[in-house]
């Protein structure tokens, strides 16, 4: 029996199409999601669409919209997009307005009251709709968070439940002593330990459905509706049929090692908010937490609309192609740190990387190939690729790639030192070994770039196989 393994992305909000930072966040776990499958494990593979809260019900109103109609619109356009970054086609898909979703965030809500860790008060609090939660004064700029600038916080007063956050914090730091990778990378990992030994506070769960009618209610309280984050996070495991279906939830949840990427301003939501959840329902915590840092414009300024550094993910595989991004993400995106992504810093790195690297160097070896053998030459079963694989074990997908781009490099040196299309003139048998063995080596060079680029791996393979040079560049330089 296969071993089990999970992984999830976070679920962007459907008011608006997926940005950069999505694209590399999807782009990564799809990429984990295949080298996992790659070595024989039943993946889970979970993303989906947060459709409730404020910033949901505020869009669909602007838009003149039934809010359900709304985020229906918005789910269909995120599929869409999902398969421009290359998705594989066998993720699971979770929308937190589904029916099963919605019951299985009641019953978590149920268990964590039954434990005693939900409770009523009244309270005042400013609230960004932007990030949809609570901010302090020390969070904030002219009254507005420093996330999404321009947009005044609201002030909430009135009377909901709380989550009792506050009585976890030694439980989630013995949680943390005892699971030192439990967030990557480890500076990540120290802000989270630091926050949460300086207190946790109990947060609002729930707001009034008179105010905010486009939410899950509250179990019990018909006139309260959960709060967006303490629905969405169930998503995580509801996307299993939990709690109806206990197999899969033990196969994937409890023995399936989850692991769940996010960006670093979801951090606290992810490495200790959904944990401390999940001790009050008394269920498994996550494996590990990934963090992303940041996409940028140039100079590191955040990508913003108001700024006009954005760049959109769909115009770069409309002119590029779906694999030059993901390779952009991957190879020139650092793995936790923030990286710049403008059109010149995209365009070089495609051109180095792509034109004058793999595709030069494919249609080199492949043009010898058809000219001077009959045949591709035999393709060994098994190759030993422990070193490779024992990368991505890391996250650092960044090192993968340049793993893959030092034997790139390296084949295209051996073109140039042993020479083979002078060679044959002069030795017809050692010519077609050397060429052979160059074949060889790219078809390796292809099955690594199974999980990255997967397109280009189909695409490559078959030229080996068939013996035949690329009739037009597999990628096109750009002036």
């Amino acid at each position: 029996m296969k071993n089990s393994f999970y992984i999830t992305t976070t679920l962007p909000y459907v008011n608006a199409p997926l940005h950069m930072g999505h694209a590399l966040e999807f782009v990564r776990v799809d990429t984990i999601a295949r080298y996992k499958k790659l070595i024989g494990f039943d993946v889970y593979f979970n993303t989906g669409t947060d459709e409730h809260g404020i910033k949901i019900y505020e869009k669909a109103k602007e838009k003149n919209l039934a809010v359900q109609e709304f985020v229906n619109q918005g789910f269909i356009t995120f599929k869409e997009q999902l398969k421009m970054f290359g998705v594989s086609e066998d993720v699971h898909f979770i929308r937190t307005t589904d029916e099963h979703h919605i019951k299985s965030a009641q019953h978590f809500w149920e268990l964590v009251a039954q434990n005693g860790f939900i409770y009523k008060k009244n309270y005042e609090a400013k609230y960004c709709i932007g990030c949809e939660s609570e901010k302090t004064d020390s969070e904030l700029e002219n009254d507005e968070c420093r996330e999404h600038p321009g947009i005044k916080v609201s002030i909430i007063n009135e009377e909901n439940y709380f989550f009792k956050y506050s009585a976890f914090g030694d439980k989630l730091l013995d949680f943390y002593e005892k699971n030192l990778d439990f967030i990557i990378p480890d500076f990540r990992f120290n802000e989270i330990k630091t926050f949460v030994k300086n207190g946790l506070q109990d947060f609002s769960i729930s707001r009034l459905k008179d105010k905010m009618p486009w939410g899950i209610s509250v179990p019990g309280d018909d006139t309260q509706v959960m709060y967006v984050w303490f629905d969405a996070l169930v998503n995580y495991i509801s996307t299993l049929g939990w709690p109806d279906n206990l197999e899969n939830f033990e196969k994937y949840w409890v023995n399936g090692k989850p692991t769940q990427y996010c960006g670093k301003d979801n951090t606290r939501f992810q490495g200790a908010m959904w944990q401390a959840m999940l001790f009050a329902a008394g269920l498994p915590n996550s494996h590990q937490i990934i963090v992303d840092g940041f996409i940028t414009g140039e100079g590191g300024i955040r990508m913003s609309k108001t700024l006009g550094n954005v760049i959109d993910p769909r115009d770069i595989v409309k002119e590029y192609g779906t694999d030059a991004l993901r390779y952009f993400l991957l190879r020139e995106v650092s793995s936790f740190e923030d990286s710049p992504f403008t059109l010149e810093r995209f365009k070089d790195s495609y051109n180095s990387g792509l034109a004058n690297g793999l595709g030069n160097l494919s249609s080199r070896i492949l043009t010898l190939s058809e000219k001077y053998l009959d045949k591709c030459p035999e393709i060994p079963e098994k190759t030993d690729f422990t070193e490779y694989f024992e990368i991505y074990e890391t996250f650092d997908i960044k090192k993968v790639m340049d793993y893959i781009w030092d034997k790139i490099q390296n084949l295209d040196k051996k073109i140039q030192e042993t020479e083979p299309f002078k060679v044959i003139k002069i030795n017809e048998e050692q010519g077609k070994k050397l060429i052979s063995e160059l074949v060889l080596e790219l078809y390796i060079i292809a099955r690594m770039l199974n999980p990255i680029m997967p397109e280009t791996n189909e695409k490559l393979k078959k030229l080996i196989r068939e013996n035949k040079k690329p009739e037009s560049p597999l990628f096109l330089r750009k002036e």
